[in-house]
């Protein structure tokens, strides 16, 4: 059976994107390798060394910076991530200067939020209701 080991994120910096990813999302660097104008860039959740890597991808192929602005024009998040409790990482990320989309929202057994990863990108966070 195939596992998930690597996704990715498209962004349009790594730089920023690495610093909101890890200084303000609270994510661990796994993989730093510079590969000329770009690296290969993961990160990985806190207490997670050997969990599912995040791919800081950037964004230069034309399609995928369309792909990503018909997303956020939308509304629609490009991914989503788990939390124990969307209301608390609500309001820690809001007090931190992260921009919501939606604050949180029961949707049926989970709640949802969704913020701008300032990378280009709507990322939804979700908790059990």
């Amino acid at each position: 059976m195939p596992r998930i080991t690597l996704t990715s994120v498209l962004v349009d910096d790594q730089a920023k994107a690495l610093a909101f990813y890890t200084d303000v999302l609270g994510f661990v660097v796994k993989n730093d390798v510079p590969l000329g104008e770009h690296r290969w860039l993961t990160v990985v959740g806190p207490g997670e060394p050997d969990g599912v890597e995040l791919l800081l991808e950037p964004d230069e192929h034309p399609a995928a910076r369309v792909f990503k602005d018909a997303l956020v024009a939308d509304g629609i998040p490009f991914t989503s991530f788990a939390v124990d409790d969307v209301h608390a990482t609500y309001e820690q990320l809001a007090a931190r200067g992260v921009r919501f989309t939606q604050p949180p929202a029961s949707m049926g057994p989970v709640v949802t939020a969704v913020l701008d990863d300032t990378c280009g990108n709507l990322i939804q966070l979700t908790s059990p209701a």
